[in-house]
């Protein structure tokens, strides 16, 4: 079953600009053409690939959100690139 994201902000929604695939256990944030996210559903670890725009950050808290994650700033997901972690 796909996954919806909804902007957690006042946006109605994303257009399609965004998408999340899930294979062997493992969901990834789509936000246009690149992986930004991964979220391992076995581990319960959250992987952010890193900071690209603004619309990009808007989907990758989106994604957060959804698995119950809190959403994080510009500066978190730059300095937290490629670390994984875990709801707080």
């Amino acid at each position: 079953m796909p996954i919806k994201l909804y902007p957690v902000d006042s946006r109605k929604d994303f257009y399609s600009k965004c998408r999340v695939e899930t294979e062997k256990g493992n969901s990834n944030l789509i936000s246009y053409t690149t992986k930004v996210v991964q979220y391992n559903h076995q581990t319960g670890i959250m992987s952010i690939n890193g900071w690209y725009s603004a619309t990009t950050a808007r989907h990758i808290n989106s994604f957060l959100d959804y698995f119950q994650f809190s959403t994080v700033t510009k500066r978190e997901m730059m300095d937290t690139a490629g670390v994984p972690f875990t709801r707080i």
